[in-house]
């Protein structure tokens, strides 16, 4: 089976079939968390990574949790993870719900850590089924060091690295980012050693006796001489090709810290692509930045340092498109439904998501799917191999024109001049009709509300069931009704399940003109 950030019944059943080992943990969970389940996640990262379903017994017979402690027992399992008393380092987690034969369950993939990872002040591994306590043995620890040391090249120790190789002045600027996604973080007030322990940038090594900075705080923090003493070939290109593909119109070389990497590197695609604004949960977002978000990420926080390799971002007219040297489990296309979270710079994957400039592990392939789907109406590529590529598509002017309808969507406005907005007119009289009896009997409603909900569903395949209501002026109840409508005289179909899946609307998508 190939894990999964995604769960389905196919995959849970499969898990269930396999039972507890290595790799899988159940834990009967009613009401509340079960304490145990921090050792399972601490072996586990540890170890292989693996998955753990809450609401399980030992035998893999679902048993479920009381849906009203659902928010209690997410709530705990996070507030846990990121108490350094308990877990250290802290662990960036959450709990998925999954209804499973009308029981819930709750679930985590926990992937690999580069850290040793202690819970409670102890180490634990994973041996077979069981989460075993190796704190005492001295010989279990130090190759549990010694096998994460050489997985992560992050992990490197320079020992002649000391603070004045660093940029302190960035302290405050972390400080400000950390606080604004939790305004009690506890880095607000530590000093900068401090923080740089705390995120595990600075070793100190019981084991081997080895102490120092790691690469991960050069490539974060270091001021650009240490950062090309340290890693020569280090630096990511930024190209924009307009017309000529054999030449660039604009180039940005960066060869900075990490922190501000991604801020360059961010106002470059920023610079070149057009923004385009959506209602997503009822606020006006950029989309166009959100991808860009995950491209830039995903270049600077999961490539592999150890290669000379240089990784380029390049923007032409009509993609985006990225290259980095990479470290890979598998080869060939990533989606959704076959990837598997994997951290190649955990440390540093880490600390961008303490900064609030990435998410969960595994988001940004489910996030990279979403909103370029949104933005040009097309799927991204991500190729896994020895260079992983990303590629997402930007517009061309059919594309253009098939998506946007002009003038605003918001319950009052709309224009009927553009291709689009022409192929819902005739799906609407065709399925409606122009007389008032007929619309009322074939759509229920005007049909003005009709061509508002295809509309809102053509600028935004993405649309909730809140935002019709705000766009069309209908009750909850009269939007269901609408859509089920829609869906029975086969107008409209939705693609993928109630949440996070989108619509389509048949007619003016396969039928055309007709």
């Amino acid at each position: 089976m190939k894990d999964s950030s995604i769960l389905t019944n196919e995959k849970l059943e499969k898990l269930l079939n396999d039972g507890e080992g290595f790799t899988i943990e159940f834990k009967k969970c009613k009401d509340t968390l079960p304490a145990s389940v921090f050792e399972t996640v601490c072996s586990f990262s540890n170890r292989y990574g693996g998955f753990i379903l809450l609401g399980v017994d030992d035998s893999g017979k679902v048993l479920g949790v009381e849906p009203s402690a659902v928010q209690k027992i997410k709530k705990d399992f996070i507030n846990t993870l990121n108490n350094p008393n308990k877990i250290r380092p802290s662990l960036f987690l959450n709990l998925e719900e999954y209804e499973y034969e009308e029981k819930r369950i709750l679930w985590v993939y926990v992937p690999v850590n580069s850290d040793v990872e202690f819970c409670d002040g102890k180490v634990f591994d994973r041996n077979g089924e069981a989460d075993q306590d190796i704190t005492k043995s001295v010989d279990l620890v130090a190759n549990l060091y010694n096998r994460k040391s050489h997985d992560f090249y992050e992990r490197t120790l320079f020992p002649y690295a000391t603070l004045d190789h660093l940029r302190l002045d960035l302290i405050p600027k972390v400080k400000q980012l950390v606080q604004i996604r939790n305004i009690l973080h506890p880095w607000k007030d530590m000093d900068a050693m401090e923080i740089f322990k705390s995120a595990g940038l600075y070793e100190d090594n019981l084991i081997t006796g080895k102490k120092g900075f790691n690469l991960a705080a050069i490539l974060l923090f270091g001021k650009d001489t240490a950062i090309q003493s340290c890693l020569p070939a280090y630096k990511t290109d930024g190209i924009f090709r307009d017309k000529n593909p054999d030449r660039y119109d604009d180039r940005l070389i960066v060869e900075t810290n990490l922190i501000e990497s991604y801020e360059r590197l961010m106002g470059f695609v920023q610079k070149h692509t057009d923004d385009r604004f959506f209602l997503i949960d009822n606020l006006a977002t950029s989309v166009r930045d959100k991808i860009a978000r995950e491209v830039v990420v995903n270049t600077l926080v999961h490539r592999e340092y150890s290669s000379a390799y240089p990784a380029k971002l390049i923007i032409t007219r009509d993609k985006l498109y990225t290259e980095n040297w990479n470290r890979s489990t598998k080869f060939g296309r990533l989606t959704p439904d076959n990837f598997t979270p994997y951290p190649k710079n955990p440390i540093i994957a880490k600390f961008f998501m303490e900064l609030g400039m990435a998410d969960t592990l595994g988001s940004g392939v489910r996030n990279l799917y979403k909103f370029s789907k949104i933005y040009s109406g097309t799927e991204p590529i991500l190729e896994e191999g020895d260079v992983f590529k990303t590629t997402v598509l930007l517009d061309d002017v059919q594309k253009r024109k098939n998506r946007e309808v002009d003038g605003e969507i918001n319950g009052d406005t709309f224009t009927e001049n553009t291709e689009t907005s022409q192929k819902i007119i005739k799906t609407v009289e065709k399925n409606c009709g122009e007389n008032p009896n007929t619309v009322e009997k074939n759509c229920g409603e005007s049909s003005d509300t009709v061509k508002k909900l295809l509309s809102a569903m053509c600028e935004n395949p993405f649309v909730t069931q809140q935002q019709l209501m705000q766009i069309t002026g209908l009750s909850r109840r009269g939007v269901e009704w609408q859509l089920k409508h829609l869906k029975e005289k086969n107008i409209i179909r939705r693609v993928g399940a109630d949440k996070g899946g989108h619509w389509e609307i048949i007619q003016a998508t396969e039928n055309g003109d007709k």
